[in-house]
């Protein structure tokens, strides 16, 4: 390693999930192209993560480079707040198309955390202007994650999540089982039966529901029937309460379709994006909206929406933002990712022999291996690492959502790693 890069270690910085006491490596990278993350030392890494779920193109790619050099000419960023410009118009038009069509209205917001943040405020100032101020209370399930700010935190699982640490100063929210049905499973009513009975008895009180459709992420990577959408729609316009999709993770074709609430054909009243929005390249989110919470914030007090990221709109991200839609729709997404999807059926059904799995599971682009027992951090990257991929699990989860440019060969590489780190090191 090179001696500048050597000298800053982790006591130097504070990384994500890390301890200053007894730190996660953290791997100096020199470059990456398509599905490739090379090291400083040389090695190459076929990447398993896709970034957090965000790079679906890969890396390097001469289309989004292209409408990042093309926009930086122009200007990298002004303010949204009085001014416009062609990116963000474009962008909001392209999303505004892409989504099922009571989802009108787009705000930019910086990152998923801060569009779940602006959800949420848009149900509650939706409420509030309308002159219901007891509606402050989110209704979700348990098992979710929406983010690490602390609006975001507050609707993620308070016991069993990342963030039960902060559960006595967050605000305090509802919370239900969370759906254990399998996609092919025969519904049964007492999946919807506590989530019913806090609409009825409580319903008065609740702003919004806001869950993860079909795929959970961070909170355990699990996946749940398309009825159970359908039942909790049904039951927030009986109850007149709002219904908050957080696609931060399943949006852009991860699961096989397009967007993840269309596997039950069910549209939310406010749907949050991100992550793969720009192909991986910046950090960019959208909260989009239908007329009914657009209208009822506008026409009472205070009339504005009471909002605004400094960076929220930047041109920089909606070029390239609407590049990677624009070379994702392009292609034939949907054969692809079944091809991904196949492919990781496939590999990892070895892992259901060993004792230590609990569950395999697979959706779309998404590869779960659920172990028994947590994992060792600070030993399993390395074990991947040696094996030449790049896979990060977390709690007793190993799981890839690849780049959806990653090849078949590549692909087998991945989930043999998989197969053998889980029979040897777990």
């Amino acid at each position: 390693m090179p001696a500048g890069l050597a000298a800053f270690r982790p006591r130097a910085r504070l990384d994500p999930y890390s301890s200053l006491t007894r730190p996660i490596t953290a791997y100096p990278v020199a470059g990456a192209s398509g599905t490739r993350i090379r090291l400083e030392d040389g090695r190459e890494l076929v990447d398993g993560m896709a970034s957090w779920w965000s790079a679906i193109h890969g890396y390097n790619h001469p289309v989004l480079n292209a409408a990042a050099r093309d926009q930086l000419e122009a200007m990298a960023h002004v303010m949204f707040g009085g001014l416009t410009h062609r990116p963000a118009v474009r962008l909001a038009a392209t999303l505004i198309d892409i989504t099922p069509e009571p989802l009108q209205y787009v705000f930019f917001a910086d990152s998923g955390s801060v569009s779940v943040e602006v959800a949420i405020k848009m149900a509650l100032q939706y409420w509030f202007a309308r002159g219901h101020s007891q509606r402050s209370k989110l209704l979700t399930i348990r098992a979710g994650y929406h983010g690490d700010t602390f609006g975001a935190m507050s609707v993620c699982d308070p016991v069993g999540g990342m963030h039960h640490l902060f559960s006595g100063v967050l605000p305090q929210h509802l919370f239900v089982r969370t759906p254990d049905c399998r996609r092919d499973d025969e519904w049964r009513e007492s999946q919807i039966a506590e989530l019913r009975q806090h609409l009825e008895h409580a319903g008065h009180e609740i702003a919004a529901v806001i869950l993860e459709p079909i795929v959970q992420g961070a909170g355990g990577m699990r996946f749940y029937c398309p009825e159970f959408l359908r039942r909790v729609r049904a039951l927030c316009d009986a109850h007149e309460v709002l219904l908050i999709f957080d696609e931060i993770a399943t949006g852009f074709g991860r699961t096989g379709e397009l967007f993840a609430m269309h596997h039950a054909d069910v549209v939310p009243d406010i749907l949050c994006l991100g992550k793969a929005l720009t192909g991986g390249y910046m950090t960019l989110a959208a909260t989009l909206c239908n007329a009914r919470v657009a209208e009822g914030i506008s026409e009472h007090d205070p009339g504005v929406f009471m909002h605004g990221p400094t960076f929220m709109a930047n041109p920089l991200a909606c070029s390239v933002a609407q590049a990677s839609i624009e070379l994702l729709l392009e292609s034939d997404w949907r054969t692809n990712i079944h091809r991904i999807e196949t492919a990781l059926e496939t590999g990892l059904a070895p892992c259901r022999e060993l004792e230590q799995v609990r569950d395999v599971r697979v959706l779309g682009a998404i590869g779960v291996v659920e172990l028994i027992h947590p994992v060792d951090m600070h030993t399993l990257p390395e074990a991947f690492v040696q094996r030449g991929v790049w896979v990060r699990p977390f709690r007793n989860l190993v799981y890839v959502m690849p780049p959806y440019i990653i090849s078949d060969e590549e692909l087998g590489v991945l989930t043999v790693a998989i197969c053998e780190v889980v029979r040897e090191c777990c």
